[in-house]
């Protein structure tokens, strides 16, 4: 069973909001530190947005913090990032991922235990 399913990338125009949903298989995730990375074409991976699956804190990158929002909803099994103010900057496919006994502040320099396969989030000018 694939751990880590995205879903809710598609075209927008600037401007618009969009949310994306990272589906968690039916395991344990305590002690996990979830996040989002993404990746523009021809450049690398960059670390988006963090959450801690027990405690809820999160940790943002600065280059989105004033427009993207992450959570997760333990009972629906799914960790959501919340996009607005869309620019085509923020065009890339963003990549759910986790790592065991990881605060969410660190997410963005370590390794990680799980990737998804990515969600691919357009947008235009």
């Amino acid at each position: 069973q694939v751990p880590l399913v995205e879903s809710g990338g598609g075209l927008v125009q600037a401007g618009e909001s969009l949310k994306l949903s990272c589906l968690v298989s039916k395991r344990t995730w305590n002690n996990y530190a979830m996040g989002w990375f993404r990746q523009a074409p021809e450049k690398d991976r960059e670390f988006v947005a963090a959450i801690s699956w027990n405690s809820g804190s999160t940790h943002v990158s600065d280059s989105v913090k004033s427009r993207f929002t992450i959570s997760r909803d333990i009972p629906k099994s799914t960790v959501n990032l919340q996009m607005s103010s869309l620019s085509p900057e923020d065009t890339a496919v963003y990549y759910c991922a986790a790592r065991k006994y990881l605060a969410p502040d660190r997410m963005g320099s370590s390794v990680m235990d799980y990737w998804g396969k990515g969600t691919l989030v357009t947008v235009s000018s």
